[in-house]
C-alpha cells in the first residue's frame, strides 16, 4: 500500500511561504516608521526645525550691514551656513544621539532579533533624515525670502549644484552620525559627546563668520571637515559669482568640494559598519 502524499512543501515550491523581504524593502519600511516617530518626539522636532530657524532670524535681524568691500548683505552669506548647519543638526546630531539611546535602552538589541539587517537599518536612517532635511530646508528658504527678503537663485545650474551638494551632505553627515554614536558610553553622555564637535565645527567652518576672516590655523582645521565644504558649495548657490574673491582659493572650487565630500563618503562607508554595534559593550 502506497504512502499518502505528504502535506509538506519543500523550500522553493509554490506556496512554501512568503518571500523574505529584501534589504531595501525592510529599510524603506523602517524609514516610514522612523519618520513618523521623529514628528511625534517634541524635543527632536523642536531642535531640528526651531534651532536653525531661530538662529537665522536672530542673526538676520542683528547683522544688517553688507559684507565689507561688497554690496551683498551678510544675511545673504549667512543663509548658506545656516542651511549647512541645519543639515548637520538633522543628520549628525539627531542620529548620533538617537542611535546611542536606542543602543542603551535595548531597542537595537530587539531589532537584532528581527529580520532587520545593518544595511536596512542604515537605509531607514538615511531616508528618514532626507525627508526631514527636505522639509527643514524648505522652511528655512521660505523664512529667508518672506522675513529676511533674500533673493533665491534663478539659474538651473545653481539649483543642480544645490542638489548634489545637499545629497552628498545628507549621506556623509548621516554616516558620521552612525560613527559618532559608538563613542558615548551611555545615553546620558550622548548629547554632550555629539553636540560638542557640532558646535566647534560651526565656528571653524564659516557658518557664523566669513570664512577668510578667521585665523589661518582655524581655516586649515575647518577645511579638514565636510561642514566647511558643504557651506562653501551652498554659498556658490546663493551668492553672486563676485563673492568668489573672498573664498580661500578665489573660486567656488566645485571640483574640490565634490572630491572632499566623496572622500569623506568612502571613509564613512568603511567606518560606519565597522563601528556600529547592536548593543553596548559590557565594559
Amino acid at each position: 500500500m502506497s504512502a499518502p502524499p505528504s502535506d509538506r512543501r519543500t523550500e522553493g515550491e509554490e506556496g512554501a511561504g512568503p518571500p523574505v523581504p529584501s534589504t531595501v524593502d525592510i529599510g524603506m519600511r523602517r524609514a516610514v516608521l522612523e519618520t513618523r516617530q521623529i514628528f511625534r518626539q517634541r524635543e527632536a522636532f523642536v531642535f531640528t526645525f526651531a534651532f536653525p530657524l531661530v538662529v537665522m532670524g536672530m542673526f538676520g535681524l542683528i547683522f544688517t550691514d553688507d559684507i565689507p568691500g561688497t554690496d551683498v548683505p551678510f544675511r545673504q552669506y549667512f543663509i548658506a551656513g545656516m542651511i549647512a548647519t541645519g543639515l548637520m543638526a538633522a543628520t549628525f546630531v539627531n542620529l548620533g544621539i538617537a542611535i546611542a539611546i536606542e543602543r542603551d535602552d535595548g531597542t537595537l538589541k530587539h531589532l537584532r532579533g528581527t529580520p532587520m539587517r545593518v544595511g536596512a537599518y542604515f537605509i531607514g536612517k538615511i531616508v528618514m533624515v532626507a525627508v526631514v532635511t527636505a522639509i527643514q530646508v524648505a522652511v528655512l528658504l521660505i523664512f529667508a525670502v518672506l522675513v529676511l527678503g533674500l533673493p533665491l537663485p534663478t539659474g538651473m545650474d545653481r539649483w543642480l549644484t544645490f542638489a548634489w551638494v545637499m545629497v552628498l551632505g545628507v549621506v556623509v553627515f548621516t554616516l558620521l552620525g552612525v560613527v559618532i554614536s559608538a563613542v558615548p558610553r551611555s545615553s546620558r553622555s550622548a548629547a554632550p559627546v555629539v553636540i560638542l564637535p557640532f558646535m566647534v565645527l560651526q565656528f571653524i567652518s564659516g557658518v557664523f563668520f566669513v570664512f577668510t576672516d578667521m585665523p589661518g590655523v582655524m581655516q586649515q582645521l575647518g577645511a579638514l571637515f565636510p561642514l566647511k565644504w558643504v557651506g562653501q558649495g551652498l554659498r556658490s548657490v546663493f551668492l553672486p559669482d563676485s563673492l568668489q574673491a573672498i573664498e580661500p582659493a578665489g573660486s567656488w572650487e566645485h571640483g574640490t568640494i565634490a572630491l572632499v565630500l566623496l572622500a569623506w563618503l568612502v571613509v564613512c562607508l568603511v567606518l560606519a559598519p565597522a563601528t556600529f554595534r547592536w548593543q553596548r559593550s559590557r565594559s
